[in-house]
């Protein structure tokens, strides 16, 4: 047999868990980032094997050695790029948009005398939900956003598509979706063939590191949270937890928006239910 053949023949091999090692590397997920992977065992192995081929590993036991040893943190967020989808794209979930644009935004408005909005978007993957969001509130106040700041801060647990999101690079692809004199107006071709979004806007989004397991460490509370899409990977109690921290970061009148395919209903929160996968904290 031909050598790089069976080199692609071992290669392709998928490296099976032992049940304690699967129980191992999700109970550590869970704890640590509170994503629930106990029903994706294929995913896992299917994702991690080639990796592992790489490395001259023959077992997930190995790979964990090396796992849990690592101080830098880089083992961690290659692990977690590889098992999270990082799904984004502009105008998704579009009522939000139209609901922040046509009552949230006048509201806040009506009511912020200090002329400070405080957004996050939380879990904001490559950012598409960022960018757009500023480009709603940038529509919404013209001439008079001088007078506002209205920078905001996006989240992510994945370094990767943090790096793509403060790029602010996207394909035409990527950018289909926009209303074409959007394009026009927030969009800049490069000379690659892509598309870059235009200083002003990019300017007013402040891309960090986050993990919604850990304690939220703000100056201020959030006029405004969207985190949408991102608790499908939470089992009820995470969920609760994470939304509870949500709501104490919420300043009274403030709104949560979720995405559509989630609930919080039944755990307990405190937010008033406005309509589907937008909340209010009224108290």
């Amino acid at each position: 047999m031909d050598t790089q053949k069976q080199i692609n023949d071992s290669q392709s091999r998928i490296i099976r868990m032992t049940d304690k090692e699967f129980a191992t590397l999700t109970r550590f997920i869970k704890e640590q980032y509170g994503i629930d992977l106990t029903k994706k065992r294929v995913l896992i192995e299917s994702r991690l094997t080639n990796d592992l081929h790489k490395r001259g590993l023959t077992s997930f036991e190995q790979y964990m050695e090396i796992l849990f040893k690592d101080k830098s943190g880089n083992e961690t967020v290659n692990l977690l790029n590889k098992l999270t989808t990082n799904l984004s794209y502009f105008m998704r979930e579009n009522d939000h948009f139209n609901y922040l644009y046509n009552t949230v935004l006048p509201a806040l408005e009506r009511k912020k005398t200090d002329h400070v909005l405080r957004i996050w978007s939380a879990g904001c993957s490559t950012g598409q939900e960022a960018y757009n969001i500023q480009m709603v509130i940038d529509e919404y106040f013209g001439s008079r956003k001088k007078e506002w700041d209205v920078s905001m801060l996006a989240t992510d647990i994945s370094m990767r598509v943090l790096n793509k999101a403060k790029s602010g690079v996207y394909t035409a692809d990527e950018l289909k979706d926009l209303p074409a004199n959007w394009r026009h107006k927030y969009i800049s071709p490069l000379k690659d063939g892509t598309f870059q979004i235009c200083d002003e806007i990019r300017k007013q989004v402040i891309f960090r590191p986050g993990n919604l397991m850990e304690d939220f460490h703000y100056k201020k509370p959030f006029d405004v949270i969207f985190c949408r899409n991102v608790m499908i990977y939470f089992d009820a109690e995470t969920k609760a937890q994470i939304v509870n921290k949500f709501y104490n970061w919420t300043s009274r009148g403030g709104y949560l928006f979720i995405g559509h395919s989630e609930s919080i209903s039944g755990i307990g929160t405190k937010y008033t239910y406005i309509q589907p996968a937008i909340y209010q904290r009224r108290i």
